[in-house]
């Protein structure tokens, strides 16, 4: 393979995942992010086997455990009752079954582990305050245009700038965002503050007939995060920084257990938004530019899958572009062919989960027991679930 030069647009998770891949098979990177000081906001994300072995492979298994919670499990509570069920095992049995760990930690702390191996593996790489415009392309290279009116060149260029992509926009033509009727909550609080009996291990969802509420542990357990969706229609702003109130929060959540309450109390500020669904791209490339991540498979937070899917995007691009380098344009539609299907298939599962978060017959509590019994056996959580943490974008056909 010649010696290549990739630009990617979009310095978050995916963006820096297929940067550090790059650099590990020899491709001469340059990431710019459009943030003049990125840093990611005070939430959770959960890393699955899927993940978490991608960022092993990439050398970051230390960096990582030194930041993270490792769930020893999943369980679901009934809103109303608090009526708990085992969903998964995680934890020491998660690396024996799946290869590796399944992890749940701060995005700000997972970003800077992030940002700060490619700073030190490409110095003066990562140009910050440098914000996508659009791009040329033609038979020899491609062109980055930056707000700036900076003009880059390289032999591909990858928009993983997010769900509001300018290389999607530049690529296709964008389609309106459609709002799915709900509403998400979310804050980090520091488990002190928690009710002794809820600061295990155990990651927690709450369901209920109009709304679901995730809480699970970061940073090694000092902090809990919480995610509450519930189904209104007069909140449509997409930003998830915007500031809402804790007696707001409490009223979205009025009917839930005093547990949920105790730890919406305990937030400092919850930041709400709407939560948009847009359709999957049939197509992510065009000669030397594709994309990756957000920018074309933005996912409703379901599954857990978000960053995951973005994860994976990255490396298998790396061993697509090392495998077909001499072919740039080649080496962007297998990237393609290999990941199209299952982002789609995740996406989907996501929204489906919205259905089974919120149903109606949660509203009763008898009602309630005999549809998880139902909808969480054994049986339906590995179906619904091994497919995603086994696969392994290390050696899937490329």
């Amino acid at each position: 393979m010649t010696r290549l030069h990739v630009l990617i647009a979009g310095g978050g998770i995916g963006g820096l995942v297929a940067a550090l891949a790059l650099l590990r098979r020899g491709v001469a990177v340059d990431v710019f992010e459009q943030a003049a000081d990125p840093r990611e906001v005070g939430a959770g994300v959960q890393l699955a086997p899927n993940g978490t072995r991608v960022l092993c492979a990439l050398g970051l298994e230390s960096e990582m455990t030194a930041i993270a919670s490792m769930p020893a499990g999943k369980e679901v509570r009934l809103f109303s009752t608090g009526q708990s069920w085992k969903l998964q095992d995680l934890g020491e049995q998660a690396v024996a079954r799946w290869g590796a760990p399944y992890w749940m930690v701060h995005r700000g702390d997972f970003h800077r582990v992030l940002r700060e191996a490619f700073e030190a593996r490409a110095p003066g790489k990562l140009h910050k305050g440098a914000r996508a415009e659009g791009f040329t392309q033609d038979a020899d290279g491609v062109t980055l245009l930056l707000t700036s009116g900076e003009r880059v060149c390289g032999d591909a260029l990858v928009g993983a700038d997010g769900v509001h992509s300018r290389i999607r926009e530049t690529l296709f033509a964008n389609e309106r965002a459609q709002f799915t009727g709900i509403v998400a909550w979310r804050g980090v609080v520091p488990m002190e503050r928690v009710p002794a009996h809820m600061r295990g291990a155990v990651g927690v969802n709450w369901i209920g007939p109009h709304g679901h509420v995730v809480m699970y542990p970061l940073r090694r357990g000092e902090l809990l995060n919480m995610v509450g969706a519930v189904e209104r229609d007069d909140w449509r702003v997409e930003g998830w920084s915007i500031p809402g109130s804790t007696a707001e929060c409490l009223r979205d959540l009025a009917a839930w257990h005093p547990d949920v309450h105790a730890v919406i109390r305990a937030i400092d500020i919850p930041y709400k938004w709407a939560l948009l669904s847009r359709d999957a791209l049939p197509r992510w490339s065009v000669g030397r530019v594709t994309l990756l991540g957000d920018a074309c498979h933005p996912t409703l937070p379901f599954l857990a899958q978000g960053a995951n899917m973005a994860i994976e995007d990255g490396m298998v691009l790396a061993r697509c572009l090392e495998r077909y380098g001499d072919d740039v344009a080649t080496a962007l539609r297998r990237y393609e062919q290999a990941r199209l299907d299952r982002t789609t298939r995740i996406v989907r599962g996501a929204q489906d989960n919205a259905g089974r978060f919120h149903n109606p017959e949660l509203a009763d509590a008898a009602g309630a027991a005999a549809f998880v019994d139902r909808e969480f056996a054994p049986d339906k959580v590995e179906a619904r679930y091994n497919w995603l943490f086994e696969y392994d974008a290390l050696s899937v056909a490329v």
